[in-house]
């Protein structure tokens, strides 16, 4: 393989992790993982339920110290 292709192959590679990153810091896999579980589409509701629960899950614990 020449210097070039494996150039562009760890640049795919790096914009495919970067990707992913994003994508859990925006709860997009979550919400995946969310939807498969309870074995429902994507709708305005269904993401409207996931993040109230994210949410009310996320401030609800009380914080130490």
């Amino acid at each position: 393989m020449n210097q070039s292709g494996g150039s562009m192959k760890s640049l795919r590679r790096l914009r495919r992790i970067l990707a992913g990153i994003l994508r859990e810091l925006a709860d997009q896999n979550a919400y995946a993982r969310h939807l498969a579980h309870r074995g429902v589409a994507h709708s305005p509701e269904e993401w409207k339920r996931f993040s109230e629960h994210r949410f009310r899950m996320k401030y609800s614990q009380s914080r130490c110290c």
